[in-house]
């Protein structure tokens, strides 16, 4: 990349550091998000009855934030950060709020949605203020720094949810959010700066909708399968078709007009497809951890919310201390091939370790398996940026952080839909195979119903219930209990090793595809 223009980059002191101050507040709350809510969802899925759609409640925002993030970071080009940033931060209130007041779970999944209009660009916007506050060389230093909020809040984030999930009430996670969320609606006008694009200002509103359409059908298509509907069934298959066709459609359209929301010099630039392809293979064995192991330390386990916040915590905080050194080390070094293949092999051979645990697994080896992939994991996310926003012009800058974003969400967004419909199906099969088969004769409809909703192992008012009913349908009922939640168990472990086995081949892909991505510097020269 040429060397850039220093008259760009001539802010005073009082500027950049109210900038600095701006991001910091934002990326912050977005890691209280990410660290206290991650470990309490699998408890609010089972108090909200909502375990058959647990995969949704992240699939279905992480793809509007996906569809949020491309076409934010175009419009952050044309009409600034600031006012993008808070646009952002404003929906993101909105959602939290109505969060915190769901009274089921389809309520919280529109929230979700709401909140994701925000949170979907918040994150990538963030980044881009970092390209617009100092030139490359610099740009290591401070990315590598906005890990430190990330890391603050994963040192107490996951024990604070778990404390709140087992001692008053999920709820209270969002409505601290509130005040976090109005302290950033009040310092980003007046830290961030609004650098404006000059020129024509279009907005590609067919692309958006081309996206929109290919993006959500995709989705809607991964999380029917083998749940809804058989993989082969008109209905999955012509969902898939449809996507596959307004996808080509979209890429297309990009070529022809005149102010793309996705610039095709981002799509034909090695680099950029090499980290995009890789980081959004990688989110599948990621989700794995984040969403499903916290759900087998519970489940499975039968480890408290906090308890399982604390040995999840070690992930976290590697995963976020880890990016300010190797911010440093890029600043002065720009090398960055060797940390891609390092941190990918890493996480991959420790994926491969998780398919192995069980129910009599220790804690001790959990915290391993869980430091280990966040010692992987601690460089990519600086590593990325720092890659993606040296290899594209500066102004490319919003859209490059757009994309790579929605790399990335389209990954969290794919990733549970097809998981969760692995581990749905595995869950049915073991438990078919696992439950006592006197069950079948004694157990009238509702009890099967209940039976086949894991949330009793991660509800205990749900387990009384499903216990009451046992003792109501008289002796042999009453003893068939202890082997029927033994079943529920090991059906759970079943679903869930499916979901690590899927996570094993995809961060193999991506390790495979990120070896080939070529050898240049981060240096900005």
């Amino acid at each position: 990349m040429s060397q850039e223009s220093r008259a760009e980059y001539n802010f005073t002191q009082k500027q950049i550091t109210l900038g600095v101050a701006a991001i910091f507040a934002v990326y912050g709350t977005m890691a209280y998000f990410v660290q206290t809510l991650g470990i309490a969802r699998p408890r609010i899925a089972a108090d909200l009855n909502g375990m058959s759609l647990y995969s949704l409640a992240v699939s279905i925002p992480s793809l509007v934030s996906a569809f949020v993030t491309l076409v934010f970071g175009k419009l952050s080009d044309i009409y600034g950060r600031r006012i993008m940033l808070i646009i952002s931060v404003a929906f993101c209130l909105a959602g939290t709020v109505l969060g915190a007041i769901s009274a089921n779970y389809i309520f919280l999944i529109i929230a979700g949605v709401i909140s994701a209009l925000g949170t979907g660009a918040m994150m990538p916007l963030t980044y881009a203020v970092v390209g617009d506050l100092f030139p490359p060389e610099k740009r290591g230093k401070w990315i590598g720094l906005l890990r430190i909020p990330t890391g603050v809040f994963s040192l107490i984030g996951p024990t604070l949810g778990g404390w709140f999930v087992d001692n008053l009430s999920w709820r209270y996670l969002y409505w601290i959010a509130v005040p976090l969320l109005v302290v950033c609606l009040l310092i980003v006008p007046v830290g961030v700066p609004s650098v404006v694009r000059r020129g024509k200002r279009k907005i590609d509103v067919l692309g958006c909708i081309l996206v929109a359409v290919a993006s959500s059908t995709l989705i809607i298509g991964f999380s029917y399968a083998g749940t809804k509907y058989p993989w082969r069934s008109p209905q999955v298959i012509g969902l898939l078709s449809v996507s596959f066709l307004f996808w080509i459609l979209f890429l297309r359209t990009e070529n022809h007009v005149e102010e793309p929301i996705l610039d095709p010099l981002v799509l034909r630039n090695r680099t950029f497809m090499t980290v995009a392809i890789a980081t959004l293979f990688s989110y599948f064995g990621q989700m794995g951890i984040m969403m499903y192991y916290p759900m087998f330390l519970q489940g499975v386990q039968g480890i408290s919310t906090m308890r399982s916040g604390q040995i999840i915590t070690p992930y976290s905080v590697l995963m976020a201390f880890v990016g300010v050194p190797v911010g440093f080390l890029l600043a002065r070094r720009g090398n960055f091939k060797w940390m891609y293949v390092v941190g990918f092999g890493i996480l991959t051979v420790d994926m491969f370790g998780v398919i192995f645990i069980t129910e009599q697994t220790p804690i001790v080896w959990s915290v391993a398996i869980v430091s280990i992939a966040g010692f992987g994991l601690g460089a990519v996310p600086t590593v990325n940026t720092m890659v993606v926003q040296n290899s594209v012009p500066k102004r490319l800058l919003g859209v490059a952080m757009g994309a790579m974003f929605f790399a990335i969400l389209m990954g969290v967004a794919i990733a549970p839909a097809l998981l969760g419909s692995a581990m749905n199906a595995s869950y049915e099969k073991s438990l078919r195979r696992s439950l006592p088969y006197e069950l079948h004769r004694l157990a009238d409809q509702e009890t099967v119903t209940a039976i086949g909703n894991p949330r009793v192992l991660l509800s205990q008012p749900a387990m009384d219930e499903l216990k009451v009913r046992f003792d109501r349908g008289g002796s042999e009922m009453h003893m068939l209990f202890p082997d029927t939640v033994r079943a529920i168990r090991t059906a759970m472990a079943a679903g869930i090793r499916s979901v690590f086995q899927i996570g094993v081949v995809t961060m193999l892909i991506a390790f495979l595809i990120i070896c080939t991505i070529p050898a240049r510097t981060t240096r900005g020269e």
